[in-house]
């Protein structure tokens, strides 16, 4: 079984991400091989991709508030972060690009075999629920997040916490009255 850290060197030899590896821009992520809870979002943004920490802009915010923890606590080693792609993707005509396939593909189950303590996967958005639940997930990405129950204890749908969805938020208030409670009281149990 490779190491986190050689899951790392090979991805910044990948021709594939010579790009990101010649201006110094290592993969994004984080992991832990005492990480109990794993995230997995879509790609970093260009803010993320500035400061190389993952999840480090509102939207990281928001999913901490979500979550009930601190930064300290996000940041730890409790906590993994593997989003789909590593790097950021680039801009396209409505947001960013989608997350390029081959590094969910390719790396992420070498480095999940990495982290045999996670207890609960929160997957963010529908590249993660796509990839992840496959034809277990419901007929969209709001219908697998009201329905989260069905993927417990496995797996946790969530929204993007996106500042960019807000009307999303504000035409599904259930979400916040009645999703958010369950999932901070599924982190504060694993994380106690």
């Amino acid at each position: 079984m490779k190491t986190i850290d050689e899951i790392k060197q090979e991805l910044m030899t990948d021709p594939r991400n010579q790009d990101y590896t010649q201006r110094d821009i290592p993969p994004i992520f984080q992991a832990d091989p005492q990480a109990k809870i794993l995230i997995i979002g879509q790609a970093p943004g260009k803010k993320v991709e500035e400061s190389l920490i993952p999840f480090h802009d509102k939207s990281g915010e928001k999913l901490m508030a979500w979550m009930g923890i601190d930064a300290n606590t996000f940041y730890s080693k409790d906590i993994a972060i593997v989003p789909m792609d590593f790097y950021y993707p680039g801009k396209a005509k409505t947001g960013d690009k989608p997350p390029r396939k081959f590094i969910a593909q390719e790396y992420h189950a070498s480095l999940l075999a990495c982290m045999p303590q996670i207890q609960l996967t929160i997957l963010i958005g529908n590249y993660a629920m796509k990839y992840y639940l496959g034809k277990e997930m419901e007929k969209n990405g709001t219908e697998t997040v009201r329905n989260y129950q069905n993927y417990l204890p496995t797996y946790f749908p969530i929204v993007h916490p996106s500042p960019l969805n807000f009307r999303w938020q504000k035409k599904n208030p259930w979400f916040e009255e009645e999703v958010v409670p369950v999932l901070k009281d599924r982190v504060a149990h694993i994380l106690r």
